[in-house]
C-alpha cells in the first residue's frame, strides 16, 4: 500500500471514530433532587414512638415512615407483629400521601366522592383505613407514618399520630 493511501486510510478511520465517540463537553442534566422527607434521626424516633405507643396497649404493630415521593425510609416492626399488618402501615401512608390527609378520612370520603372511590381503586398500593397521617412542615407534605396490625384500625392512627407529635415541633 502506497503511503499516500495509508495516511487517507488513518485519516478516514479516525474521522469516523470521532464522529461516534460522544462530545467531551456536552452539558450534562443534573440530577433531580432528592424527596423530601423527615430526617432520618426523627422518622426513626416517630416510628419507635409510635411503636412504643401501640406497644402500651398491647398492640403488635408495624410502623413505616414515607418520604414525599412514597419511598420508605423507615421500617419498624413489633416482635410478633403480623405480615400483613406491616405492610398495610406501608399502604396506609401511602395513602395518607396521595391524598394529603389521613388515610381514615380518605376512606370517608371515599364513601360519599366517586372520583376518590375510583382512584382507590385504581390504585392497589393505597389502602383507605385508619393508620396513617401525612407529615406537612410549612404547608409542605414531606412525607406520612403508617401503622398497621392493631385490632382496630383506630388504635393503629392513635399510634401513628403519637409518632408524628413527638417530632411535629422539630421539622423543618
Amino acid at each position: 500500500m502506497k503511503k499516500t493511501t495509508l495516511a487517507l486510510a488513518l485519516v478516514a478511520f479516525a474521522t469516523a471514530a470521532a464522529a461516534q465517540a460522544p462530545a467531551a463537553s456536552a452539558p450534562q442534566t443534573p440530577p433531580a433532587p432528592p424527596a423530601r422527607g423527615l430526617p432520618i434521626e426523627l422518622a426513626l424516633e416517630a416510628a419507635k414512638t409510635a411503636l412504643d405507643t401501640c406497644r402500651g396497649i398491647d398492640q403488635k404493630v408495624g410502623v413505616s415512615v414515607l418520604d414525599s415521593a412514597g419511598e420508605q425510609r423507615v421500617l419498624l416492626a413489633a416482635d410478633g407483629a403480623p405480615n400483613r399488618g406491616v405492610q398495610n402501615g406501608a399502604l396506609k401512608a401511602k395513602a395518607a400521601l396521595a391524598f394529603n390527609l389521613p388515610s381514615g378520612l380518605v376512606a370517608e370520603r371515599a364513601k360519599t366522592d366517586k372520583a376518590i372511590a375510583d382512584q382507590l381503586a385504581a390504585n392497589p398500593t393505597w389502602l383507605a383505613r385508619a393508620g396513617a397521617v401525612p407529615v406537612v412542615v410549612n404547608g409542605t407534605l414531606i412525607g406520612a407514618i403508617g401503622v398497621g396490625g392493631a385490632r382496630g384500625s383506630e388504635k393503629d392512627e392513635a399510634c401513628a399520630i403519637a409518632g408524628l407529635e413527638k417530632v411535629r415541633s422539630r421539622l423543618y
